[in-house]
């Protein structure tokens, strides 16, 4: 009984490692290499700053299409041109963070995890630049689409 204990605790931490961001860059070593050559577009970073859900990686749309995942510990970032916008992201259920884009303008959408009935929900929603910066600093990049 001893060995399967054992067992499930590890085949659990190698699946919570497995499930956090940790292999591109945190964000202060990426941050050089992620200047905008198009400044009629707007950016906007997607960030998850926590590992509780760590398993959970649901896709995140924007406007319909998949521009990346939200990721325990892991940011991404996509320029588009100035709009309206809805991020989602789905589990058990879809959540929804809806915002307008203008040029030249930066935005941040930041991934919670909250407890679901089978399954936690991965919710976005809009944070302001001070508050995402001091949050974002130990994300790693994890890629994803970004131009238009």
């Amino acid at each position: 009984m001893k060995r399967v204990v054992r067992f499930a605790l590890l085949v659990v931490t190698v699946s919570f490692l497995a499930s956090c961001a940790t292999t591109g860059p945190k964000f202060l070593e990426y941050q050089t290499q992620m200047a905008s050559s198009k400044p009629e577009l707007g950016r906007i970073y997607f960030y998850r700053p926590s590992s509780f859900g760590a398993a959970l990686r649901p896709d995140v749309l924007l406007n319909g299409e998949k521009v990346g995942e939200a990721i325990a510990w892991g940011f991404f970032y996509i320029d588009r041109p100035p709009g309206e916008y809805v991020a989602v992201t789905s589990t058990e259920v879809t959540r929804k963070a809806s915002f307008i884009l203008e040029k030249g303008q930066t935005r941040y959408i930041k991934f919670s995890v909250s407890m679901g009935f089978f399954v936690g929900h991965v919710y976005g929603k809009l944070v302001d630049e001070s508050v995402a910066l001091s949050e974002i600093r130990d994300c790693r990049y994890t890629g994803g689409k970004s131009t238009e």
